[in-house]
């Protein structure tokens, strides 16, 4: 679990980013490709890097693992949509922070050979790796860009909304199902992998939506200047399933499970899988039975999102990445 502490003067400056954040897209569709991401538009984007990645990605793989530590140097914050200017403060990290942050990956993945010229600050080191995520970028992310951009997009509209008609702690509380407000505490409680606390200190909060981050929100390790969660978004991009998961649950229910991948509303879900909003909570209720959704209300709108076996689920129906 995650708690952000808020301060009076952090609530008035909670912002929302302007735009999908290209290197947080970049480096957090490397998890989809290693993990496998859950819902039909992981699956989709999945297939479609099968047939078009072709370049080497030791150097990124070694970088971004599957779980956990991702060096805060790959993910500057900004909203160009070039990759050469996006990837231009990576280049310019010092010498002591590549020392530092490939080090703390060091303690929880360990470093490979791959990783020391790059942690000793070697210039051919650092350029290799800008031009490898400048590659990596145009195959994987550039050609999705404009769908990215809109959910994102969309996205934001929606949070302008609950912050108009609930301020900052209306927001907080309704972004998400995985993020939950404690107006007593003034504390933001996230769903995280390790325990860790943030006090905010009259900062502020950047909250970055982003189409590539899946199941929980991700925030810097080391936060010096405006802190940032990043926070996935609800795609509504769809792929043609295979028949495993229809089989198992029927078309509809799991048609709806396959909505849920991504969070949201009754109304929301229902509207992804192409059902009636009653008919779509009533698979809910079923899903929520079997441990594969949690649902969460806020005043009269509940929120749901798969559990860890929901995801099991629907990766589990989908082939293994392509080694590349």
């Amino acid at each position: 679990m995650l708690r952000i502490r808020f301060t009076a003067l952090d609530l008035g400056r909670v912002r929302l980013a302007a735009g999908p954040a290209l290197m947080w897209e970049t480096v957090l569709s490397l998890h989809w490709l290693q993990r496998g991401a859950a819902g039909p538009a992981g699956a989709g984007w999945r297939h479609a890097m099968a047939r078009r990645l072709s370049p080497d990605l030791g150097l990124l793989r070694a970088l971004v693992p599957p779980r956990g530590y991702i060096p805060d140097f790959l993910t500057p914050y900004g909203c160009s949509a070039d990759p050469v200017e996006a990837v231009a403060p990576v280049l310019d990290t010092s010498v002591s922070r590549l020392r530092r942050e490939v080090g703390l990956l060091a303690v929880s993945h360990g470093v490979k050979d791959s990783l020391r010229p790059l942690a000793e600050g070697r210039s051919c080191a650092v350029r290799r790796l800008g031009e490898a995520l400048v590659r990596y970028h145009r195959v994987a992310v550039g050609p999705f860009w404009p769908t990215v951009r809109d959910e994102v997009a969309a996205e934001r509209a929606r949070a302008a909304v609950l912050l108009a008609d609930g301020g900052a702690e209306g927001l907080l509380g309704r972004l998400s199902p995985r993020m939950r407000w404690s107006g007593s505490t003034s504390t933001l409680a996230v769903d995280y992998p390790v325990e860790r606390e943030l006090s905010l200190e009259g900062r502020g909060l950047l909250l970055v939506p982003s189409y590539f981050c899946e199941g929980t929100p991700i925030t810097l390790v080391r936060q010096e200047d405006t802190p940032v969660l990043v926070f996935p978004i609800a795609r509504t991009l769809g792929f043609a399933r295979d028949e495993a998961l229809p089989g198992l649950l029927g078309c509809s229910r799991a048609a709806v499970l396959e909505a849920a991948a991504d969070g949201g509303s009754t109304s929301e879900l229902a509207r992804r899988a192409g059902v009636l909003v009653s008919s779509a909570s009533q698979h809910l209720t079923v899903l929520r039975r079997a441990g594969l959704v949690v649902s969460r209300r806020e005043a009269n709108v509940v929120f749901h999102a798969v559990t860890s076996l929901g995801t099991d689920l629907l990766r589990g129906r989908q082939s293994a990445p392509q080694q590349v």
